[in-house]
């Protein structure tokens, strides 16, 4: 079995034993199973291969003072005898041959002294007749080999579904939407006009060369290589300049800048975001004036330049932790291809993301659709919280944007930061001092909760996801490992939060009585595993909750209720008529008889308003096991709708009875006292049963 050969070097101060008379050494009785170029822990040390061999580096079957100055691209090789384990230079002990093609070898000692030893060579490598496709390697390494246009060959072949999404006007882009329109920052909208943004940009005749000449010529800038997906190093912007000025056809390949933050920079002056990102920016809000601008470490994530050439792609992502974004084209287009994020798109990304089926597969066919937008020269986008997208570029193209974090959708800012987490993304690819920003946040709205101050249903929700982070934090620093407790601690900033544990559980507390509900309803502000992120709550937080229901248990703590063994539903019965009775509006009092009404019926007069009377009869039997019998409950709902289809005579007699529909739907008049000399009462119906109702009992247990 052919084995590869490993060269180890050992210490100059080991020296190999030589096999002399003398010395008395002898060969080992029994052969190895190793390859004589296998080494084993337990070996003697191997001599060092080098040009000059000393007398350290002789072996037993070197003759005495032949030391040999080798060439400087010459190496010595080594074997090992299987037998005695002792090393021998193969120049003194072999027989000329190649080294590689030895098996099993034993020296002339051990061979003499056991003649059933014998030196075997390893078989042939097995040829194969088959034409084999010649790779280059060194193209396939700088990305020459991957083809930049594939994916958009594969969109010709797929489904994508031409947008729906809101094209509104600037000036109605503001808070106040959020605060009015529910489906607010759920779904991308387009502004296809600058005008009532708030915003400013160069003017449009500004150019790539203009980025080059404002920020520097000798500016590091990372540019992603399409084809490969990755970086390619070694770029400024005065080279990426002279690049994007190229003709075409004059591009060695296709190449993108998608990360190119101009914050602090002469160009800063002249971008300025739309006045509802810098209005719900946690960083532009929270983010201390004190510690932002030269010197100081903040997330710059506010100001980007994105310059791509023709047919420039950029794959599926999420930005970094489910940031929003704000997207302008100054010149060119873009075109954008988009995945919502529900739980179970997200899942698919996050199987998809870092892994082969990144090279290999549409993401497209492992969600349930691809949305795609044409954005063009002077259009504005807001892209909201989590929304997977893919980008192409199919002219060149001059950008700017931002990303910025908001307290409208925090659940899913960190359901992406999970997935992040997940993948292993990088932390140079993730959004900057994420958990430092978040406890900036949190440390504001305790403050403003403090104060009384009221947020909608919406903020609430979402601000329940923030403190419940922050108490993990607090958690991973009271019992995480000591590695874990540092990064979390360095994360606080000691400059406004003095007692994390404090902030986040008081946080939290406040957040769930601002919402509503007592102090110790556990569920409140959670999102439920069927809840689609970037859709309308499906519990509003601006009232107080009930209890979470779970396989039809109540949830109480340490409490489980009993199970029923058996659960059946008879099917429903319903009647309707129309009988002569006494309208609600003929009596002050009439909300209190017809509660305390039995069911007595009495004969209505004709001066009384018709009412139309709809009555739905459900039986529901429940029944289960007990220690000394069984338990089994009926429950006899019956529901009534009275409409009256006439307005009551202001002359009718106040004192006339209540009229009420029977089973058999005839209109009965009764005293308000039941009477068990009734016929419909003989004949087994109950007093305000219209439908009958043969067992009165809502529960009945039956023991042994």
């Amino acid at each position: 079995m052919a084995r590869s050969r490993r060269r180890i070097t050992r210490n100059t101060s080991h020296k190999t034993p030589e096999r002399t008379p003398e010395n008395g050494l002898e060969p080992a009785p029994t052969s190895s199973a190793r390859s004589s170029l296998t080494p084993v822990d337990d070996d003697l040390p191997v001599p060092a291969a080098g040009p000059f061999l000393t007398e350290e580096d002789d072996c037993p079957a070197c003759n005495s003072g032949n030391h040999t100055v080798l060439k400087s691209n010459e190496k010595e090789s080594w074997i090992r005898c299987d037998a005695c384990k002792i090393w021998f230079h193969w120049r003194c002990a072999g027989n000329g041959t190649d080294v590689e093609t030895i098996d099993k070898w034993y020296c002339k000692a051990c061979a003499q002294n056991n003649p059933s030893l014998s030196i075997t060579v390893k078989p042939p490598a097995r040829k194969s007749s088959r034409k084999r496709t010649q790779l280059d390697y060194a193209n396939l390494n700088s990305g020459v080999e991957a083809d930049a246009n594939r994916w958009l060959r594969v969109i010709e072949s797929k489904s994508i579904q031409e947008d729906q999404f809101r094209r509104m006007r600037g000036s109605d882009v503001g808070v106040e939407w959020l605060e009015v329109d529910e489906t607010a920052m759920r779904e991308p909208i387009v502004i296809e006009s600058p005008t009532g943004l708030g915003m400013k940009m160069p003017d449009p005749n500004f150019t790539v060369s203009d980025v080059a000449d404002i920020i520097g010529h000798d500016t590091p800038v990372e540019v992603i290589d399409v084809a490969s997906q990755s970086n390619a190093p070694g770029w400024t912007l005065g080279k990426w300049a002279q690049y994007y000025n190229l003709d075409p056809s004059a591009r060695d390949k296709i190449r993108n800048v998608i990360s190119l933050e101009i914050s602090g920079t002469k160009l800063a002056d002249q971008v300025l975001p739309p006045r509802l990102v810098r209005e719900l920016d946690w960083v532009e809000k929270f983010w201390p004036n004190t510690r932002k601008g030269k010197g100081h470490a903040y997330p710059k994530v506010q100001l980007y330049c994105l310059m791509g050439v023709a047919s420039a792609w950029t794959d599926w992502h999420v930005d970094f932790a489910g940031s929003s974004v704000y997207y302008h084209i100054l010149r060119g287009s873009k075109i954008f291809y988009f995945i919502r994020p529900t739980l179970t798109n997200l899942a698919a990304y996050e199987k998809w993301s870092g892994t082969e089926l990144q090279n290999n597969v549409w993401l497209g066919d492992m969600v349930d659709e691809v949305i795609k937008v044409t954005l063009e020269e002077g259009n504005t986008m807001i892209i909201p919280t989590g929304w997977i997208h893919a980008v192409h570029t199919p002219i060149d193209s001059l950008v700017f944007g931002g990303n910025f974090l908001h307290s409208y959708n925090v659940a899913t800012q960190l359901k992406v930061l999970e997935i992040e987490k997940a993948t292993h993304v990088p932390k140079k690819f993730r959004f900057p001092l994420f958990s430092r920003l978040c406890w900036y946040v949190g440390d504001k709205y305790l403050r403003d909760l403090k104060a009384k101050e009221e947020f909608s249903s919406r903020i609430l929700e979402s601000l329940e996801a923030l403190a419940s982070f922050l108490v993990s934090e607090v958690r991973v620093m009271e019992r995480g490992s000591e590695n874990a407790k540092r990064e979390a601690k360095e994360q606080v900033p000691a400059d406004r939060v003095k007692d994390s544990a404090a902030v986040a559980r008081e946080l939290r507390w406040r957040i769930r009585i601002s919402a509503g509900a007592s102090s110790d309803d556990e569920n409140l502000g959670r999102l439920s595993k069927n809840t689609v992120l970037n859709g309308p709550s499906i519990n509003g937080l601006g009232a107080k909750r009930k209890r979470a229901y779970q396989n039809g248990a109540v949830q109480f703590k340490n409490f489980q209720p009993k199970t029923w063994d058996e659960i059946d539903e008879l099917p429903q019965q319903s009647k309707q008529k129309t009988v002569r009775a006494r309208h609600p509006k003929s009596s002050n009092s009439w909300h209190q008889e017809w509660i305390e009404w039995d069911g007595s019926l009495g004969e209505g007069g004709d001066s009384d308003p018709q009412a139309s009377v709809e009555s739905v009869r459900e039986v529901t039997l429940k029944v289960r096991k007990t220690d000394r019998g069984l338990e089994r409950h009926r429950i006899d709902r019956i529901k009534e709708k009275w409409v009256w289809v006439e307005e009551p005579s202001h002359s009718a007699n106040p004192e006339i009875k209540l009229d009420e529909l029977d089973y058999d739907g005839k209109a009965r008049t009764l005293s308000n006292k039941y009477n068990p000399s009734k016929e419909e009462d003989k004949a087994g119906e109950l007093p305000g049963d219209p439908l009958g109702d043969p067992e009165p009992d809502s529960g009945m247990t039956v023991d042994d």
